[in-house]
């Protein structure tokens, strides 16, 4: 006899009458072979805490056959066992989850287990609950459950016999261990009372030893604070006298510095009265300046009125021709300048009609599109319609088809053509709408340009603003030359050198890089007939105009200045010159 399985497994049990449950019950199989050659399977059921629990199943290759062409088995008697043990092996898998793949059942007519009962493997799921293979097996008779309690009882005596035997063992092994441990203990307690006297005789002498090491490093210790003593002591004296000296000297040195403060502050105060009597004149010469700005109004205004006393005034225009000759310089500067703007302005208007043409362009493109996407929108609702025509079609030929038991040639035929038709519809609806993505991509593509062609207007009208800010600020420096040429000159040349002193020292108290100061006296002068001044005159204007450096600069595309207005050149320049700034129009 060859036991092939001996397990305990998980089995739903089920009564006549009684709430299914579940119970730990030992399978094994067995395969015997007769005298005859003959093998046959064995399934025994028995539960360990009820030894009276005993179902068997004798299976032979004449009972297999019959059990196979019954349940439709696909295996033969040779690999029947095998396969069997991997069925019980798949429901020992799972035995704790809530939904276990497979199941073992056994099953009773009977309210209690006893005659026949089915043994039975299920596999579950959602759909339906499978019987892999089901059994039936007998209850033991007596004898059975005699002879399987005997061999119970054999087996527990022989497993009785082998822990005997393995106790005895262990108790000679323990006794054996017990004397050896007990040996050494004895031989560590003789090696820990050696090792204990023999540190008590080491720490003894090294105490004796240390006291002596530090009776003499207290007596060295004494002596050392002894000297340094006597040491600081010297060294105390010496700082002190060093310290005498030197309060003495700065004491020498605080009364020279309380007389140089006392200096400084006098200065001060004098440096102060100073400051508010040229504060004083400077809102006097402002004052002054702008009661010359009233009149340079009123000037303005008169001016038709001033064409009658040229005559009158020759004598003044022969000490203005060297401020003449410059000016007509600096119109003709001017006259460039403008020629420049007005082709940059004729340029930045070319490029804002061709962005408006390729606008109007766009939106002509968009609105074809729109009407495309339109019509193809229409012939998709048309092909829908189409196609729900034919579905219905469809439905009336399937009704006919369930209400009629024959169904003819030519009806087979039209359901063909039909079939057909909703292909070939089906096909062109989808090319329909792959248009229609085709066709929003493009829509998509034309409104980023037009987005962009707005972008490029937007910064074309910002540069058109710029230009006309330009324009008008460069004539109203032509309006202001024109009538600083008409302006009589009230004083004479030779004031400039008390003017220019007095423009120092306001520069030096004063300073104001944004808005640099303007003389009464030097608006009104002048201009030397150096032919050089000009350049430096255009090189303080840089500085000081109300443009920034950058329309100003000397690059290859940028806009020369040879020469400004004579009322600019008299302005003051500021300590400290603003930085240059970085421009999109002129570049330096």
């Amino acid at each position: 006899m060859e036991e092939l399985y001996n397990k305990v497994l998980q089995i739903h049990v089920k009564h006549k009458d009684c709430e299914e449950r579940k119970a730990n019950i030992r399978v094994t199989i067995e395969l015997t072979t007769t005298p005859v050659h003959r093998r046959d399977l064995l399934v025994k059921l028995t539960d360990d805490t009820d030894p009276y629990f005993l179902f068997t199943l004798p299976i032979s290759e004449e009972d297999f056959q019959s059990l196979k062409v019954q349940q439709g088995l696909l295996i033969d008697f040779a690999s029947f066992p095998q396969k069997f043990i991997d069925l019980l092996n798949l429901c020992d898998l799972e035995p704790d989850s809530d939904n276990p793949r497979f199941l073992l059942h056994l099953s009773c007519q009977s309210p209690v287990i006893e005659g026949c009962a089915t043994f039975s493997v299920v596999e579950t799921n959602p759909f339906k609950h499978l019987n892999h293979l089901s059994l039936r097996l007998i209850q033991g008779s007596d004898r059975e459950v005699k002879d399987y309690l005997a061999a119970c009882l054999a087996s527990l005596k022989a497993e009785k016999q082998t822990l005997d035997m393995k106790l005895k063992e262990t108790q000679e092994d323990l006794s054996r261990q017990l004397c050896y441990t007990q040996q050494t203990l004895s031989e560590k307690t003789k090696e820990l009372e050696k090792l204990r006297l023999e540190w008590t005789n080491q720490t003894n002498s090294l105490s004796s030893r240390h006291s002596e090491e530090l009776q003499l490093q207290r007596e060295k210790n004494l002596e050392l604070k002894s000297r340094f003593q006597h040491e600081m002591e010297q060294l105390r004296q010496e700082l002190e006298s060093a310290h005498k000296k030197s309060s003495l000297e700065l004491q020498s040195r605080v009364t020279e510095l309380e007389t140089s403060c006392r200096e400084l502050t006098e200065r001060r105060y004098k440096n102060e009265s100073i400051i508010r009597d040229l504060k004083i004149k400077l809102a006097g010469l402002e004052e002054e300046c702008q009661h010359l700005k009233q009149q340079v109004l009123s000037l303005r205004r008169e001016n038709s009125t001033l064409d009658t006393e040229v005559h009158e005034k020759e004598r003044i225009v022969s000490q203005l021709q060297v401020r003449v000759a410059v000016l007509e310089q600096e119109i003709k500067d001017k006259e460039m300048v403008m020629c420049r703007t007005k082709e940059v302005l004729e340029a930045t208007q070319q490029q804002k009609e061709s962005v408006e043409e390729t606008a109007e362009n766009k939106e002509l493109q968009l609105r074809k599109l729109e009407a495309t996407v339109k019509s193809l929108s229409e012939e998709l609702l048309k092909a829908n319609g189409i196609i729900q025509k034919l579905q219905g079609e469809v439905r009336c030929l399937v009704g006919k088809v369930k209400v009629k038991n024959t169904v003819t040639v030519s009806q087979e035929k039209v359901l063909r053509e039909t079939q057909a038709k909703l292909q070939s519809v089906d096909k062109d609806l989808q090319n329909a709408q792959r248009q229609v993505i085709s066709k929003e991509e493009e829509v998509k593509q034309l409104k980023e340009q037009l987005e962009m062609t707005i972008q490029k207007l937007n910064e074309s009208k910002e540069v058109l603003k710029t230009n006309e800010n330009v324009i008008t600020w460069l004539n109203k420096q032509l309006n202001e030359v024109q009538l600083t040429k008409k302006t009589p000159s009230a004083e004479p040349l030779d004031n400039s050198s008390g003017l220019s002193t007095l423009t120092g020292l306001r520069s030096q108290f004063y300073p104001q890089p944004g808005k640099p100061a303007q003389s009464p006296a030097l608006a009104t002068d002048a201009t030397p007939a150096d032919p050089r001044v000009g350049l430096t005159i255009s090189q303080q204007f840089k500085d000081s105009a109300g443009l920034d450096a950058k329309y100003f600069s000397s690059g290859n595309d940028g806009i020369p200045v040879y020469s400004l207005p004579s009322n600019i050149t008299q302005k003051e320049l500021p300590l400290k010159s603003k930085p240059p700034v970085t421009s999109a129009y002129f570049s330096s």
